[in-house]
């Protein structure tokens, strides 16, 4: 579980540039892999919950055991003083079977506590290593956000000269300039209808004459 830990938090950075080729969202799949770490890291740590309490039962027994040597060995003492050697002998027996057991109780909880240590030490490195990852994590994802982002903006850059919006801007613009000319073609063609007489009229008009007569009709109206 380990080296496969170890191994997945080695190729993220590799993996990012896969998972842009393969169209894949590079964010989603970087918070699967913190969550995959994040699992392993629970495991070895139920593993050396296991392996803690594994080695405190070993250590309990053999301290029991041990306790036991030192009671026969009291318990002998006191037989002989009573007289009986008998006993004494059977307590001393005993305590013999007890020293064995508490040996090999003793032997088998070195041999778990180190197994404890190794793990745990493994467990540090595991979550030193997690959180290393969690702030790279962060940035990969920025970096990811801000290649999509460049991405989609060159693509619409190198797109805007073919836009349909552009087209059409195109298109109303030549249809303005096309009424401009229009427009103007019929003033041109209205100067162009009038007659002589029209030019002579325009050319004796004079303002002061309208504005007096305009006057006089006012002045007959009151």
């Amino acid at each position: 579980m380990f080296k496969f830990f170890k191994r997945v938090s080695t190729v993220v950075s590799s993996e990012l540039n896969s998972m842009l080729d393969k169209a894949e969202d590079p964010v989603k799949m970087l918070d699967q892999f913190m969550r995959d770490m994040s699992g392993d890291i629970r495991e070895v740590e139920a593993a050396v919950a296991k392996q803690i309490a594994n080695e405190k039962m070993l250590k309990r027994k053999a301290n029991d055991a041990n306790a036991m040597v030192e009671k026969r060995q009291k318990q002998a003492e006191q037989a002989l003083e009573a007289g009986n050697e008998d006993l004494a002998r059977r307590a001393l027996q005993d305590k013999k079977d007890h020293e064995a057991t508490a040996a090999t109780l003793n032997e088998s909880w070195e041999r778990a506590k180190n197994d404890a240590d190794v793990l745990r030490s493994k467990l540090d490195e595991m979550k030193k290593e997690y959180q290393q990852m969690e702030l790279k994590k962060d940035s990969l994802k920025a970096r990811a956000e801000s290649a999509k982002t460049r991405t989609k903006m060159n693509r619409t850059m190198s797109s805007i000269g073919n836009d349909d919006s552009k087209h059409g801007f195109e298109r109303m613009e030549e249809k303005v300039m096309r009424f401009e000319a229009e427009a103007e073609t019929s003033e041109d063609m209205s100067r162009n209808s009038r007659t002589l007489d029209d030019e002579f009229k325009e050319l004796n008009k004079n303002d002061v004459d309208d504005e007096l007569a305009a006057l006089k009709e006012k002045m007959n109206q009151k």
